[in-house]
Order: C-alpha cells, then structure tokens, then sequence
C-alpha cells in the first residue's frame, strides 16, 4: 500500500468515497457528512493546505483523509471530560475508505502511517472526534486505542465524541 498526499487528478475517486460514506451515513440514520459536507471545496482546500492524504491499493485509491498539525479550534474546549494531554498533536479529519475495502483493516492502515507522520514530526499525540451514533468509527478507534475523553462542540454546536491517543 502507498499513503501520500493528494493531487489534483485524486479529487474524483476521493468525491466518490465521501459520497459512498455519505449515502451510508443517511441510509443508517447517522446526522453526518450529510447536507452537502465535505463537498468538493472542503477537500480542494485540504489539498492546497497540504492535509489531504490518500491510501492505495494496487495503484487505486482505497481511503481518503485529512490531517492536520497545526490545532483544531474546536477541540479548545472539552466537556464531560478533558484531553489526555495538551501538547502538541495532530487532528485527524474525514476519514473515510472505499465500500469495496471495508472490513480489510484499510483505516487501521491509515492510523499506522498517521503514527509514522507523527513520529517523524515529534508530535506524540493524535486527537479525532466523531458522530455519537457514528459506532464504526467509534469502534475503530478503540481498537486502535484511542481513547474516550469528553465531549467537543462543532463551530455549528453539532456534538462530537473526542478521543485521543498517545504515541
């Protein structure tokens, strides 16, 4: 597998993922990534700010994700609970795999090579939230072993589960 940054000519089968996971999301009654979110501006700028990665498979892209280091404005503020640390970590953002490659570890994948970033930046910690009643992801982070830690609310004051882990 090859984890890289984004190109123009990837924003196609990206769009692609982030509609196959929005119609899943909808057809499961989950309130995310619904109402045009992310549309293709959201990851063009993910693109020109450098946070847009992708994962292939034999050449084909598999996964999609956004990754940033420098903050997330909403993470500022945790409730119910507080961060494992405050120091300096990456956010990981709309994460999401291809329908054909669920199920086959592809986003545990992704998580190993945010690691790799991670250590090569010496940033040990990586902070992501997720949807309430989004339980795959929530799933997929625990077995990863992030941790819970509070409540986040979005810029819109959706309500997000928080987790953490430290590398």
């Amino acid at each position: 597998m090859e984890f890289r940054k984004t190109v123009k000519e990837d924003i196609d089968s990206i769009m692609n993922i982030i509609k196959q996971a929005q119609s899943h999301f909808k057809k499961n009654g989950i309130n995310q990534w619904q109402n045009n979110y992310p549309n293709i501006e959201v990851i063009d700028n993910d693109m020109n700010v450098g946070n847009s990665y992708v994962l292939l498979k034999d050449k084909k892209i598999v996964a999609t994700v956004a990754i940033a280091f420098s903050g997330e404005k909403t993470y500022e503020n945790i409730y119910e609970g507080t961060w494992i640390s405050n120091n300096e970590y990456v956010v990981v953002h709309r994460i999401a795999v291809d329908s054909k490659h669920k199920g086959l570890g592809v986003a545990s994948q992704i998580f190993k090579y945010i690691e790799e970033l991670c250590i090569n930046k010496g940033v040990s910690s990586i902070k992501v939230d997720t949807h309430e009643c989004n339980l795959s992801m929530q799933k997929l982070l625990r077995k990863n072993k992030f941790v819970y830690c509070g409540l986040i609310y979005l810029e819109d004051d959706s309500k997000r589960l928080a987790f953490e882990k430290i590398i």
